[in-house]
């Protein structure tokens, strides 16, 4: 009964699952690519406020040098949550789940960095360097993308110099570290034919 059964179960002919694999391959390159999204816009994002807290911090009087941060992130947290809520109506790899899981997980660790930061009179740029290198890497390294990976590295060699550098130099750190950690690597792998 059983082999009765297989033999009337349909099917695929040669041609069926060549376009099957190349399908699910195509599927799988694009949603590498829609990885990209989030490293450009953040790194914009980090990258222009690091360095415009270092220049009004620096080289000007204004009292109120650190809110390019909650301005950018307040503008970034939104544009995030709209885009995956677009990408969740697509098709999901475990891969694409692995990492929105991942780097919300991030997220809440760098709010939490953050607040404990400032509640400590601290700045917070040395832990939030680490966090993103830390998901830059692992991103990297399950993406099977060597700008990513390298990014994750400069940004964990960041981490080692913010903590042997003045304060007033981290977000210059930071700053430089996000462009070499997730803007560059980010329009790599937009531009990619992986």
């Amino acid at each position: 009964m059983n082999t009765n059964m297989e033999a009337t179960e349909p099917g695929l002919d040669p041609s069926e699952s060549l376009k099957l694999i190349s399908d699910t391959i195509s599927k799988t390159k694009e949603n590498l690519k829609d990885h990209s999204f989030c490293f450009m816009l953040w790194g914009w994002l980090i990258a222009i406020a690091s360095f415009s807290f270092y220049i009004l911090h620096s080289f000007t009087s204004f009292k109120y040098y650190f809110l390019p941060f909650p301005i950018l992130v307040g503008i970034g947290i939104p544009i995030t949550i709209a885009h995956y809520l677009r990408s969740e109506n697509s098709s999901q790899t475990f891969l694409g789940y692995f990492l929105k899981r991942m780097w919300i997980v991030l997220a809440i660790s760098f709010i939490l960095a953050v607040l404990t930061s400032i509640i400590n009179h601290q700045q917070p740029f040395t832990y939030t360097v680490l966090i993103g290198g830390i998901g830059t890497l692992v991103s990297g390294l399950v993406l099977k993308f060597r700008p990513l990976i390298i990014g994750g590295i400069l940004f964990l060699l960041a981490f080692v110099v913010c903590n042997f550098i003045q304060g007033e130099y981290r977000p210059l750190i930071q700053g430089i570290a996000v462009v070499f950690g997730y803007l560059i690597p980010g329009y790599l792998l937009k531009n990619s034919k992986a």
